[in-house]
């Protein structure tokens, strides 16, 4: 079974980190959600980070905001796929946390989907696991379907209320 660590810098971030943990648990996927602060616990994020592969975590999301940099603090540590969530906060609403979650030195990416996308960070953490799990792929196609069945029948809805 696939499994994805969720990261948040504080307990502030739980309630958009919660997303993803959401989606996870739809598409089937086990997971673990932690606190670990790049600043304030640096030595309990890297040694997550070092040990996530033999804990059988297959990808690592990771959501902080402000300058926060846990994304970056754990990707130097890992192989793993880690994808940043930037979080809205501060006077720069989340721009300085996109820009120091997107701007890594090469050889140690981060993958970084949009501020407070969690959801997006777990579809993504799926759609990479799909690679080795067909069902997760399946799941992915169908709620993809699904998505599509609901958009085109409020469509026809609308088009339907407006005669």
């Amino acid at each position: 079974m696939p499994k994805v660590a969720i990261l948040m810098g504080s307990e502030s971030d739980l309630t958009v980190m919660e997303k993803a943990s959401e989606v996870l648990r739809e598409m089937g996927v086990d997971y673990e959600i932690d606190i670990a602060s790049a600043h304030r616990s640096p030595e309990k994020t890297a040694e997550f980070a070092k040990k996530a592969r033999a804990r059988g975590f297959e990808a690592i999301i990771a959501g902080a905001g402000l300058a926060a940099h846990l994304a970056g603090a754990l990707a130097v540590h890992t192989t793993l796929p880690v994808i940043g969530v930037p979080l809205k906060a501060g006077a720069l609403d989340g721009l300085d946390a996109l820009l120091s979650t997107v701007q890594m030195p090469p050889g140690v990416p981060v993958a970084t989907v949009a501020i407070d996308g969690a959801k997006n960070a777990a579809y993504l953490a799926c759609e990479i696991l799909s690679i080795k799990y067909p069902e997760l792929a399946e799941k992915l196609e169908k709620f993809r379907a699904d998505t599509r069945r609901k958009l085109e029948e409020k469509s026809a809805a609308l088009k339907g209320a407006k005669k």
